[in-house]
């Protein structure tokens, strides 16, 4: 479990992390996309994985690709709840996917706000989706190839969270997913590569997709 705020801002260049990049990546959206979309998760009983969750998860292990979720949480910067309750939810989160047989290869958040609270949670950071500092910290310690991987979200921030790396995107029906191609869709410079009902299509789609790059390196 992993926060933005707690490591140096990211460097497009820095001459030590020079390397390869070979693993692909599925980078899911927490709420809406994983777990139901109830505003706020300000108590862990507010956090519900979706039914699905877990069997889409282990669908990724079992394909090679790693499952890294990256979420926004400024309810920290908002003073809704601490966050260290961040920390327990995805506790809990990992925990349940382990007694599916299912793994989580990262964890990332944003805890901050460009505009809400105070220093140093109130910031105009580079890790708030759709900006790319989580999926850029990600690459660099799990050596994902970003270019090769796919984000899934709920919302049209997380496609442009896609574009602004190179990765495609899928949007799921879930969450707010429904409202945003029946009111926002036609406005997008670019329609997401894949939609999909929810995340376990999703990974089903995703993964036909990358058999065709079968003879690539395994995450």
């Amino acid at each position: 479990m992993t926060s933005a705020e707690q490591s140096a801002p990211y460097s497009s260049y820095d001459a030590r992390r020079i390397r390869v990049m070979t693993r692909r990546a599925v980078f899911i959206d927490r709420d809406g996309t994983l777990a139901h979309e109830v505003g706020y998760v300000n108590h862990l009983s507010r956090f519900r994985l979706f039914p699905w969750a877990v069997d889409a998860v282990r669908l990724l292990n079992h394909g090679r690709l790693l499952a890294v979720v990256v979420t926004n949480q400024a309810g920290v910067a908002r003073g809704y709840f601490p966050e260290s309750l961040i920390g327990e939810v995805h506790a809990r989160m990992s925990e349940t996917m382990q007694a599916g047989g299912a793994r989580l290869d990262g964890i990332y958040y944003c805890p901050h706000h460009p505009s809400a609270g105070d220093p140093p949670y109130r910031q105009d950071c580079a890790c708030r989706k759709p900006r790319p500092g989580l999926l850029r910290r990600a690459a660099d310690e799990l050596d994902i190839d970003l270019e090769r991987s796919w984000v899934v979200g709920d919302r049209e921030a997380d496609l442009t969270l896609a574009r602004n790396v190179g990765a495609r995107a899928c949007l799921v029906r879930t969450g707010y997913g429904a409202g945003e191609l029946l009111w926002h869709a036609s406005s997008w410079p670019r329609p997401p590569d894949v939609v999909a009902d929810h995340l376990l299509e999703a990974v089903e789609r995703i993964l036909g997709e990358a058999g065709n790059d079968a003879e690539g390196p395994p995450a």
